[in-house]
């Protein structure tokens, strides 16, 4: 056997054990984790989390983003909540993640939480249940969130640029990163829907519009209409001005996202990437005509599956006290 085959081997194999120790891990999670050591802890989230979205329902957006992101860098360990030090980047100061905001709803959930059983529940868990809660507070589906995760004492700023999905992502590449993490086609269909609600900086897109392949040009997949109306809101350098990433809707959870696409309006070039492929373009043109039909049910179960990528269980990890630092 060549040395090259050789490596190939063995790099499918450790593959193949990571994949099968997360999924072990992630079979540790169960409903009602806490129902003996802190049963009050889900309604305290989901109370404290009202109070936030009440308030300022955009930060539902964020929260999801947060948890998504937190997932795709590490597993869902809450590695993305953890400040930088003087020796380490964390992710949450890695560029993707500098839009993030909604920390301070994590926080007070979490403080509430310590307040009634302290050293128990995990920032992890907090988070996963911190971004359903303020999904189903905005009309969007309502899951159930099996807990049990731990802590990760480990965030680094450059595992985030090289896990999480680009806003200038193609769909080879969108579907390879999605299946790393255990992740269907489907599930990159169903959880790109996310978009129906949020903001992006026209820093993210202003490529499609004003040079898309380095000679000045605009990208001939989005439509010529959609791209007159953006540039009036972004020019080009513009890093501060923000633009709806689902028109007329971006507050409200709701299918339009999908009609929006198959219009060739996505804001990202990952948005539109959805039609270049067979299954994804379905899937959107499916949601588009039969007006969300199934996309709620589709949205909960792809978050209850993404909620267990790379899991840490059993004495893996911490319970965190504060969620921007290890113990």
């Amino acid at each position: 056997m060549s040395t090259q085959k050789l490596f190939s081997a063995l790099f499918l194999q450790l593959i193949l054990a990571i994949f099968v120790l997360d999924v072990a891990d992630a079979q540790y999670l169960k409903l009602g984790f806490y129902k003996n050591t802190c049963p009050a802890a889900e309604d305290i989230v989901r109370e404290t989390t009202a109070q936030y979205i009440s308030k300022a329902p955009t930060l539902a957006a964020s929260l999801l983003r947060i948890h998504f992101h937190d997932c795709f860098v590490r597993g869902c360990d809450g590695s993305v909540l953890l400040n930088s030090t003087k020796n380490n980047q964390a992710e949450k100061d890695a560029i993707p993640n500098l839009s993030l905001r909604g920390y301070q709803v994590i926080d007070a959930a979490k403080s509430a939480v310590e307040k009634k059983c302290p050293g128990v529940v995990s920032c992890a868990d907090i988070l996963a249940l911190v971004a359903r809660d303020a999904v189903s507070m905005i009309n969007g589906p309502y899951w159930q969130v099996p807990t049990g995760r731990r802590d990760g004492k480990v965030s680094v700023a450059l595992e985030a640029l090289t896990n999480l999905p680009p806003p200038f992502a193609n769909i080879t590449q969108l579907k390879a990163m999605f299946q790393s993490k255990g992740l269907s086609i489907k599930d990159l269909a169903v959880l790109s829907g996310g978009h129906t609600i949020g903001i992006s900086h026209c820093s993210s897109f202003t490529n499609r519009l004003y040079n898309f392949t380095g000679k000045g040009d605009t990208d001939p997949s989005m439509d010529p209409n959609y791209v007159i109306q953006l540039k009036k809101k972004c020019k080009p350098g513009d890093v501060s001005t923000v633009v709806e990433m689902d028109p007329g809707s971006f507050k409200s959870f709701d299918e339009d996202y999908y009609s929006v696409v198959a219009k060739r309006r996505g804001l990202f070039q990952s948005d539109a990437a959805l039609l270049d492929d067979v299954e994804t373009s379905k899937y959107v043109k499916l949601q588009s005509f039969s007006h969300g039909e199934s996309f709620g049910q589709d949205f909960a179960a792809s978050m209850v599956k993404m909620g267990r990528i790379g899991v840490l269980t059993g004495n893996a990890g911490e319970i965190r006290k504060y969620c921007a630092f290890v113990n």
